[in-house]
């Protein structure tokens, strides 16, 4: 038995293998006494095998596969319901063994048979549940089925469909309730109220124009000009918020550039730990800022739309979103976003690997263009120089003033150097609010870097990977960052007041 074993499965079966075996021995045996009929019958022993893995590699049996995931978007450790309906479309009889393919990070493949038991119009139905503890777009299946011949003598395994992505969002934290988002009004900075009977304060009147009803009549106005003046109430804009996601490779790699991608199981996204945290803090905001009616407008460090690199997005080039839907996209779009550099770092890091890989991890050139890349941000194409590779350049400063004071900024960028620092300062200038969160190491000092942006008027904060979302949004609210944040837009507003 231990030999059967060893032999490969996806040629003959056990049985297969046997009458090959005997066809050997019945030509040993006509060899040495010389009959026809012990070699007519070792002949027949080996072509029967033969043919019939012949019959099974050319006449496939053909079927159509559905499947449909319920929810069709998940988030991180929920769970989706996938359903699957198996139909022949040729002729066949038997039962044959399927099995779903799927990354490893989703465990055992289920296996099946069809026709199932409870096949009906000769469609087998199938349900299993999947979920994943990470984000991206994960193909599952395809299905794969073994045919075998008649006599059973050749096995057969091969794909019966093409499978389907299944997108994998990133689950928001609920953010407690602060002052950083409180509803805004007309132009997103000051509410507006709202009644029944607007009051003197509430409205602005205009002249009577043909048409309009008496009931708009301000009587008191009128009283004061001489003529019918009428009600205008004011018109509520969408408030409006800007996100800043930072998404340089050399911005989050960690220290010991434990960068992975590609390596890592089913999933080729270059990410890090801190990257990811930032990643569930942009859709936990966006998610805080919906429920509260805010139209979203999200942008790279670059001032490019925020997920023009990424896979998952339906649309790369959005940059606003709003209601509903948009909240969707964004959680879409955010299952794929990933590091990449000004020059398509995406590729560098992919070849810098296959160096690695290739010369090992001793060779000077393997080891020279991961240090180009740890040491990306010290390099003078992202200190903040102005060029279209630079962050936090004039595209991004044009398009922030194309909305200014319009609502709350937002920024989660990586580790900065203190000229990117001194490159984002500035832009605080164009939100009612201007926010910005670090994710670093624990190890590195940004007291500087803080120090920059609150001076220009930023309500910032270092972070770690390990920080409680919720605990870094709270801390928006403390004093001291308040404090220091509102000092220095008093500043910044009486240097803007004309003497």
């Amino acid at each position: 038995m231990a030999l059967m074993d060893r032999l490969p499965k996806h040629l003959f079966t056990n049985r297969g293998w046997g009458l090959l075996a005997a066809g050997a021995l019945a030509l040993g045996c006509a060899y040495v006494m010389g009959r026809r009929d012990l070699l007519s019958l070792a002949v027949f022993l080996f072509l029967l095998p033969l043919v019939a893995l012949a019959g099974v590699r050319v006449l496939k049996p053909k079927f159509q596969v559905y499947r449909e995931f319920n929810p069709s978007t998940v988030e991180t450790s929920s769970t989706t319901t996938v359903r699957l309906a198996v139909a022949r479309t040729s002729s066949g009889t038997g039962q044959v063994i399927m099995e779903e393919q799927l990354p490893p990070r989703f465990g055992e493949p289920p296996a099946f048979r069809f026709p199932a038991r409870s096949a009906s119009g000769g469609t087998s139905r199938y349900e299993y549940h999947l979920r994943s503890g990470k984000r991206g777009q994960f193909r599952i299946g395809p299905v794969t089925a073994e045919f075998s011949d008649p006599f059973g003598l050749s096995l057969r395994r091969h794909a019966i469909d093409d499978g389907d992505i299944l997108t994998v969002t990133p689950a928001a934290v609920e953010l407690p309730v602060t002052g950083l988002a409180g509803a805004r009004g007309n132009d997103g900075v000051t509410a507006t109220r709202i009644r029944a009977n607007p009051s003197d304060d509430d409205i602005m009147t205009r002249e009577y124009r043909h048409g309009d009803p008496m009931r708009r009549v301000h009587w008191a106005a009128t009283a004061r000009h001489g003529q019918l003046m009428v009600r205008q109430e004011e018109s509520v804009t969408t408030p409006e918020a800007t996100l800043i996601i930072d998404q340089r490779l050399s911005a989050f790699a960690p220290a010991n550039s434990s960068i992975f991608g590609g390596r890592d199981e089913d999933s080729d996204l270059v990410t890090s730990i801190n990257f990811e945290w930032a990643v569930t803090a942009a859709m936990s905001i966006c998610a805080h800022l919906a429920e509260r009616s805010y139209a979203l407008r999200l942008l790279d460090s670059f001032g490019g739309p925020a997920f023009r690199r990424s896979r998952s997005a339906a649309d790369p080039d959005a940059e606003e979103f709003s209601g509903a839907g948009g909240l969707q996209a964004i959680a879409e779009a955010l299952a794929a976003v990933e590091l990449s550099g000004p020059r398509h770092a995406r590729a560098e890091h992919h070849r810098n690997e296959h160096a690695e890989s290739t010369f090992g991890s001793g060779n000077g050139s393997g080891n020279a263009s991961r240090n180009a890349s740890g040491n990306r941000e010290n390099s003078p194409s992202t200190a903040g120089t102005e060029s279209p590779d630079s962050p936090f350049n004039d595209r991004l400063m044009d398009k922030l003033s194309a909305h200014r004071l319009r609502g709350p900024l937002l920024a989660l960028v990586g580790n900065l150097t203190t000229t990117e620092a001194r490159a984002l300062a500035p832009a605080a200038g164009y939100g009612a609010n201007a926010f910005a969160l670090v994710i670093t190491d624990a190890s590195r000092n940004n007291e500087e870097v803080l120090e920059i942006l609150r001076l220009a008027g930023w309500r910032a904060a270092a972070v770690t990977s390990k920080t409680q979302l919720t605990a870094a949004w709270s801390a928006f609210d403390a004093g001291e960052i308040v404090a220091a944040a509102d000092a220095a837009m008093d500043v910044r507003r009486g240097a803007a007041v004309p003497r």
